[in-house]
């Protein structure tokens, strides 16, 4: 397997941990508990700051993909009912799989690029769904919110492996950063300081497992991905993440399997393999 499959499943093995640490975190404000494991993971990536000597426009990129795509998630949940905010945001790995060829010249969508990556979100639908769909137009400034999460994610993953070559280790400047602006934004709406209050032992231990893997490791392993592999296949394979998720709740947090969860997990399954099916082919490099 390609180094490149390796860094990208690292990454949804690690995203797929983030709805039951979300969910044992729930009495906590989102925008305060991201801001917190932004900003250890960020300080975890001190050791490093030698490797931080980089360009305003990189600089903007990396703290503009994941300060911003954070900003108009939790944003989106703000305007919008949860399940529908969140399978709007899931378009991402679509986005990244449609948007390949305006980044990246000579790089055609085939059949199974496309097959592959809508099997995948049809799987995520019926997942995070269960094949109940509520959308409405009272709702519609929130799945705006969601899309804008869903492009900025998409065109910050595919910007990484476009603009100058950059060290992985500057990921960790952008999540310092992306961490300070985060807690700054919630200091604005609330009360910073009695929600440290409100941190509990196992609270503790949870923000620190989500600032070192999901919203930590997780991005380093991502970089790498994105700079050695081909966006139309990584992006087909993404859609792992609602699965394995769905598999770590009902493992530890007592979630219950029904028949469109397992519909939509043959159907994640069978996407990930159409759509990663290049990973088995010689391929030119991307320009």
């Amino acid at each position: 397997m390609k180094s490149s499959a390796l860094f990208a499943l690292t990454s949804i093995v690690l995203w797929s941990f983030l709805a039951y640490l979300g969910a044992s975190l729930k009495h906590l404000p989102p925008l305060f508990v991201t801001g917190i494991s932004l900003t250890l993971s960020g300080v975890l990536s001190l050791p490093a700051w030698r490797r931080w000597k980089i360009s305003l426009k990189i600089l903007a990129v990396g703290v503009g993909g994941i300060f911003g795509y954070h900003l108009f998630y939790f944003s989106a949940l703000h305007h919008a009912p949860a399940v529908e905010a969140n399978l709007v945001n899931y378009l991402w790995p679509l986005l990244i799989v449609l948007l390949t060829p305006l980044f990246f010249r000579g790089q055609r969508l085939h059949g199974r690029h496309v097959s592959g990556t809508l099997l995948g979100f049809l799987g995520a639908v019926l997942l995070i769904t269960q094949g109940h769909l509520r959308f409405s137009l009272a709702f519609l400034h929130g799945y705006g919110l969601a899309f804008l999460a869903a492009l900025t994610w998409a065109c910050y993953s595919l910007m990484t492996k476009r603009i100058a070559p950059f060290p992985s280790e500057t990921v960790g400047l952008f999540c310092l950063i992306s961490g300070i602006l985060s807690l700054s934004l919630y200091a604005a709406r609330g009360n910073l300081f009695s929600s440290f209050q409100r941190l509990r032992g196992m609270d503790l231990l949870h923000v620190a497992m989500l600032g070192v893997g999901p919203l930590g490791l997780a991005f380093f392993t991502w970089d790498k991905a994105m700079k050695q592999g081909d966006p139309r296949v990584i992006g087909a394979l993404t859609y792992l993440t609602p699965l394995l998720s769905t598999l770590i709740l009902v493992w530890l947090g007592g979630y219950a399997l029904t028949g469109a969860s397992t519909v939509g997990m043959a159907a994640i399954v069978l996407g990930a393999v159409i759509g990663s099916s290049d990973f088995f082919r010689r391929q030119r490099p991307l320009p």
